[in-house]
């Protein structure tokens, strides 16, 4: 089949600051599909190089997982009374469960990568800061999640307030204090684990997006460069 060339698509690049192919070296829709499935792919591994491992996720501020809403200041309270060391085993058991998680997704982002279509590469080529997140989390969130549960249940229901949190958060959504779907642990954990690891991917998309000649990939470089 006869590739289609970029004509007015061309416009589109420079303005997401993705760099311009002149009008002498159009691309065409194959390659830019081929240089985001590149991109994709390589950002989807870093994301999970770097969140599935101790401290991924405990030791970065931008994904750490805290309690949620009024639950911290309870936490503090139970600082107070001396029981803080019970509140930090739980934070660093929700932040160790999802760093287990993570590696499970590996296998569906690439997955959802290999199976993306030419429309799709063009949406996120066009899209704004949110296009890679907006794919993957459409293409990949539910089976993630379902991956990620069981190993989020078993990491955290060895801690002692695992169980109290249910019940006491359960109470809190039921007056309003507290988002209906934060009220169980092991699926508020799964939820900002996957969030995190669409942010990462995301914050590697913009790293190529800067510098695709160091990459050291020659579609990455003659989509995304300048």
């Amino acid at each position: 089949m006869q590739r289609r060339q970029f004509t007015s698509h061309l416009i589109a690049l420079p303005a997401l600051g993705l760099g311009a192919a002149s009008s002498t070296q159009a691309l065409s829709e194959s390659d830019a599909a081929s240089g985001v499935r590149a991109a994709l792919e390589r950002g989807a591994n870093a994301a999970v190089l770097s969140l599935g491992r101790s401290d991924g996720f405990l030791g970065n501020p931008k994904v750490r997982i805290e309690l949620p809403g009024f639950l911290q200041d309870a936490a503090k309270l139970l600082k107070f009374t001396g029981q803080g060391r019970r509140v930090d085993e739980l934070v660093t058991a929700m932040n160790r469960a999802a760093e287990a998680a993570v590696p499970e997704a590996r296998t569906l982002l690439v997955r959802a990568v290999k199976d993306m279509s030419v429309e799709d590469a063009l949406k996120i080529v066009r899209g704004g800061d949110t296009s890679v997140t907006d794919f993957f989390s459409t293409k990949t969130r539910e089976p993630i999640g379902q991956k990620f549960l069981p190993i989020v249940s078993r990491a955290t229901e060895k801690v002692s307030l695992a169980k109290k949190y249910d019940a006491v958060a359960g109470k809190a959504a039921g007056v309003g204090l507290l988002n209906k779907e934060d009220a169980d642990l092991k699926s508020y954990v799964t939820g900002k684990a996957l969030d995190g690891l669409y942010f990462m991917i995301g914050e590697e998309e913009k790293k190529i997006r800067r510098d695709p000649v160091g990459t050291g990939s020659a579609i990455l470089r003659k989509v995304f460069g300048g």
